[in-house]
Parts: structure tokens; C-alpha cells; sequence
């Protein structure tokens, strides 16, 4: 049996597991990043998690094949090096190389998005398949790409940015710094800004009895009021979800991945968001004539998809 390790680093939790051949997560360890620390600090707590998964899991260091880490930012998977990461401060940390110093096992370094849609290729939505884009509704709209099995990420690892791909000129600002990117209108954050405004437009809506005050609302709150049949709750998520399938239309005009998969909370809503968006792209796609299709599919592995990802780096890079 072999055994990996795959460490999704956030911004929030170093999250690690021991992770079989057949994707299994054995054992698992956690700490908190800390952010504002030192790259050499978090790497030493990424080690510590990689011990804490080992006795969690019942498997020795020296059984363990390598390590995968899936980071926020741009990765040059080349060298190992995070070249940039704005939420972990991070700037031509070599990640790769603290890891194998701190742990004695060699290993893999990818960005965190294209990890877990690695993960999601093999063991989750996109099981079967070779070519597939991930998008993941949280935070921001992250993405990834997949292409005959292996991750797409450009010539200088700052590729598939796909949150940053823009669907209204001279829209609302991004946190990125450009107008009218697609993670300005289609993340959690853009959901729970928009379901705030609208709230505050109709004090007669359902939502203010589902958050008695906006610093309560959340990426649930509107899905909930629509449920409940409040009109003003319903016209959110309708221009959100359109939103939302707008730039997945365009991903699919550009790609023609064989499944995209949406992940992130949002997901969660599930037939409530993934209905109206093959509707859209149905009547939106470029490629109405086409035999094959995309299929439009909710990811499967949650949390777990970036650790499984992680894990199996080695496959594509030894």
C-alpha cells in the first residue's frame, strides 16, 4: 500500500492527511496558520500536522512516499517557490524546500485551487474524465483547470485565474484591483453583499426574520428567504445564479472541459443553484451544436478535495 501526504494550506487552518492509493484519508492533523507569521514558522507547523496525521493514522514518516501542499497564490511548481500570496504575506517563499528541510521527505507544491480540482478529477465529480474545469464559490471564485489529466496553470504559474476573468466593464471594484471581475459578483462575499443591499431596500423582507441584523447574514440567508417565498430574497438569488452561470458559460465557451464541477458553500444549495444554471448555459453556450456536451456537475469532496489533490501531486510531477 502507498501512502502520501497532502497538506491544504489556508489562510485560516494547515490541514493535513495521510492519504492512500485509493484516496482514502487515513489520519489527519491541524493547526492554525497564523498568517501574519513568518513563512519558516507556518512551514514548521506544517510539519508538525505532518507527524500529527502520521500518528493519527497509524503510518510511520519513513512509509510515507512524499508530501503534496496545495498553497494560496501563484506556485512555480517547478522550483517549489510560493511567488506570491497576498493572504499569507508570502512573496518567492520557498516553500518546497523548507518543507523537505523541516520533514526529510521530498515534495510537490501547487496552487490550492488546482489542487483540489486534482482532487475532484480523481476521486470526486470529475472521476472518469481527463479534461475538467473546477470552480469553487467561497471567499472568491477560485478555479481550476484540468487538461488530459494534468493541471493547466500557464507558462508562469499565474494562469487560470478564472475569478478574475471580468463579465461587467467598468463593474464593481475587485479586491484584485480590476472592475467587474467575475469574484465581484459571483463569490459568497458578492452573494452576502448583494443580500444586504437588498435588505436594506425592502425592510419588509422575510430575510430580516432570518437575520434579525445584517452583520448576520450569510451566503445562506437569501437561498432561505427564497425557500420561504419572499419575493425580494427570490430576485437576489435569480441575478446571483446569473451572475454565477454567466462565467461559467464563458468557461465553457473557452474550454470545453468534458464536466465542470462548482464547489465552495454556495454549492451547497445544490439543484437550487445548479437547475437555473444549465438552463442559462443551455440557452447561452456556444456550442449548441456540438454532440458533446458539457456536463455540469456539484463537487463531491468538500474540504477534503484540496488535502486528496495535494496528496497526489506526485503522480504528476516525479
Amino acid at each position: 500500500m502507498m501512502y502520501t501526504i497532502g497538506i491544504d494550506l489556508g489562510g485560516t487552518n494547515i490541514a493535513t492527511a495521510v492519504v492512500n492509493e485509493n484516496f482514502k484519508i487515513l489520519g489527519k492533523g491541524e493547526l492554525p496558520t497564523n498568517a501574519d507569521r513568518d513563512a519558516l514558522s507556518i512551514a514548521k507547523d506544517m510539519a508538525k500536522t505532518v507527524d500529527m496525521a502520521c500518528e493519527a493514522a497509524g503510518v510511520s514518516k519513513e512509509s510515507i512516499e512524499w508530501i503534496g501542499v496545495g498553497s494560496p497564490g501563484a506556485v512555480n511548481k517547478k522550483t517549489g517557490v510560493i511567488e506570491y500570496a497576498n493572504n499569507l504575506h508570502f512573496s518567492n517563499v520557498p516553500l518546497k524546500q523548507y518543507i523537505e528541510e523541516l520533514t526529510g521527505i521530498k515534495c510537490y507544491v501547487e496552487n490550492d485551487a488546482n489542487a483540489a480540482a486534482y482532487g475532484e478529477l480523481l476521486a470526486g465529480a470529475g472521476r472518469g474524465y481527463s479534461d475538467m474545469v473546477a470552480i469553487t464559490l467561497g471567499t472568491g471564485v477560485g478555479g481550476g483547470v484540468i487538461i488530459d489529466g494534468k493541471i493547466f496553470d500557464g507558462s508562469n504559474s499565474f494562469g487560470a485565474e478564472l475569478g478574475h476573468t471580468v463579465i461587467m466593464v467598468d463593474g464593481e471594484r475587485c479586491t484584485c484591483g480590476r472592475d467587474g471581475c467575475w469574484e465581484a459578483y459571483a463569490s459568497a462575499t458578492a452573494l452576502i453583499r448583494q443580500t444586504k443591499a437588498a435588505m436594506e431596500a425592502d425592510k419588509d423582507s422575510y430575510m430580516w426574520k432570518i437575520a434579525d441584523s445584517l452583520d448576520q447574514v450569510n451566503g445562506k440567508t437569501a437561498f432561505d428567504g427564497m425557500r420561504a417565498g419572499d419575493q425580494t430574497a427570490t430576485a437576489v438569488c435569480e441575478k446571483y445564479i446569473e451572475y454565477v452561470a454567466c462565467g461559467i458559460t464563458n468557461m465553457i465557451n473557452i474550454f470545453q472541459p468534458q464536466i465542470l464541477c462548482i464547489g465552495g458553500g454556495i454549492s451547497k444549495e445544490k439543484d437550487n443553484l445548479l437547475i437555473p444554471i444549465k438552463a442559462y448555459v443551455e440557452a447561452n453556450r456556444y456550442s449548441k451544436e456540438a454532440k458533446q456536451q458539457t456536463e455540469l456537475k456539484i463537487a463531491q469532496l468538500g474540504n477534503d478535495a484540496g488535502i486528496i489533490g495535494a496528496a497526489m501531486l506526485g503522480k504528476l510531477y516525479q
